[in-house]
């Protein structure tokens, strides 16, 4: 089985830095010239609001992709033990003795024979029956496809803090050049007087 180091990544476009689409944010480098360049030099709440907006969806995505990827980390092993179920009824060659879960702590004993084929719940309130080497197929692609959107998330999730923290950056210089300035207007208000 390929560890997660091992899965290779599908390749971004040149234009992309995540495989969700997620907005790149740009950092505020020079407050002053892109208060002006923006159009609202006198207007710091109108561009805080923005910069909150821009935030909020951040932590929006970031509370999706959290859910995302404890969904995936639990398909991950669920589908490993689904695997080794497989090798073993492969390898089942005489009837063997079984406990099926029939309710919350109750447990029936029963005789599996010997399977050529098994059934899979494929979501949906759907199940299908499989021969061994069918369901072991889609469950291996199933596994790989979950390792790799596991390791895009995890790519993305990075590429997301650092968007945070950029809006948080920009909301914060933002936020001192406005004291600044009312500062700076509050001092030459004084020295005229």
């Amino acid at each position: 089985p390929a560890s997660m180091e091992e899965i290779e990544l599908p390749k971004l476009e040149a234009d992309q830095k995540s495989y969700a689409g997620i907005p790149e944010a740009v950092f505020v480098d020079d407050v002053e010239q892109f208060m002006k360049d923006s159009g609202n030099e006198d207007s710091v709440e109108k561009v805080l609001k923005s910069f909150d907006e821009q935030h909020s969806k951040y932590r929006f995505m970031e509370y999706n992709m959290v859910s995302r990827r404890r969904r995936l980390r639990q398909q991950i092993p669920d589908l490993t033990k689904n695997l080794e179920m497989i090798k073993h009824l492969r390898e089942q060659s005489e009837d063997q003795e079984t406990q099926f879960l029939l309710s919350e702590q109750v447990f029936v004993k029963t005789v599996m024979p010997p399977t050529k084929s098994v059934c899979l719940w494929l979501g949906a309130n759907v199940m299908l029956e499989y021969p061994l080497d069918e369901a072991e197929e889609l469950l291996r692609q199933n596994k790989k496809s979950a390792e790799v959107n596991l390791r895009c998330l995890e790519h993305d999730q990075e590429f997301l803090r650092d968007q945070i923290t950029t809006t948080e950056v920009n909301m914060a210089r933002v936020h001192n050049y406005d004291v600044k300035k009312r500062q700076a207007k509050k001092a030459s208000g004084e020295d005229k007087s």
